[in-house]
């Protein structure tokens, strides 16, 4: 469609969002942090244009989107933040690092790591789904490790600022896949660091079971306007706390037990 004039017309916030995207963008491509924004400078609607803008010009350097992450998928961190909602973000194919290699953190500003369960879909999504419409949507399920790393000073943020952020994503590590949905039911997560667990929690973190986090995946999607291929990442939300990534560190992550267990997945971090 041939935009108009008044369609084509730029407008302030139009001008705000593309000098926050920039600086986002820039920030998490050349690893250095930057300033927060002042608070209430944008609002939660403007933070996810920002995000879409930020993508953009990642797809402009030839990036491809490859999924969606969510956030907030605990009460607690709900409570803490002060929201109701999920938030979420957009995977792209230059945030996966291979599963049992090196992760170099010398691309990151000061990237932490959580335990999580990523699905792969089979087919597209594209409007919202119910819980019994979500398994048939699906291909597979595996372990995963994702790494975040928010590019502003101290990682501290507000919603809008992380929001606008991509939700601090910016790589991920996924293990085998399985199509053992079954196991998913308040599975105990243990995220070792060099041989020690780090952090120990359940599946049932995960809106009380990963597979809701799909359900409100669909809906968010359809709410933007958006749909997701055949093929596509859901990272469902973490389900323990983070822990800061260090040089030297070996981090493993198990989900389950038993013969039931989705198996583990893990990475060696390295300067």
């Amino acid at each position: 469609m041939i935009a108009s004039d008044a369609d084509s017309r730029v407008t302030p916030r139009d001008d705000r969002i593309a000098m926050v995207a920039r600086a986002l963008d820039e920030a998490a491509r050349t690893a250095r942090e930057i300033d927060q924004f002042d608070a209430g400078s944008f609002t939660l609607a403007d933070a996810y244009g920002i995000q879409r803008a930020s993508i953009d010009r990642r797809r402009a350097r030839g990036e491809r989107i490859i999924g969606i992450k969510l956030g907030f998928t605990s009460r607690a961190k709900m409570v803490q933040m002060g929201v109701d909602s999920l938030i979420w973000g957009l995977l792209t194919d230059r945030m996966l690092e291979e599963e049992a290699g090196t992760v170099r953190l010398g691309r990151y500003i000061h990237p932490r790591v959580e335990p999580e369960v990523c699905f792969v879909t089979k087919r597209t999504i594209d409007g919202p789904l119910t819980a019994l419409e979500a398994v048939s949507h699906l291909d597979a399920v595996a372990p995963a490790l994702e790494i975040i790393d928010s590019r502003y000073r101290d990682f501290r943020f507000t919603l809008e600022d992380v929001v606008a952020d991509n939700c601090s994503s910016a790589g991920l590590v996924v293990g085998a896949w399985s199509r053992r949905f079954e196991a998913l039911d308040n599975a105990g997560v243990r995220m070792r660091i060099n041989g020690r667990d780090a952090q120990v929690g359940s599946t049932a973190a995960i809106l009380g079971q990963p597979l809701r986090s799909v359900v409100q995946a669909s809906r968010l999607l359809h709410e933007a306007g958006m749909s997701l291929p055949a093929g596509s990442l859901i990272m469902a939300g973490a389900a323990t706390a983070a822990e800061a990534l260090a040089p030297g560190m070996t981090v493993e992550c198990q989900v389950g037990s038993g013969p039931t267990s989705l198996g583990s997945v893990m990475f060696d971090a390295e300067a």
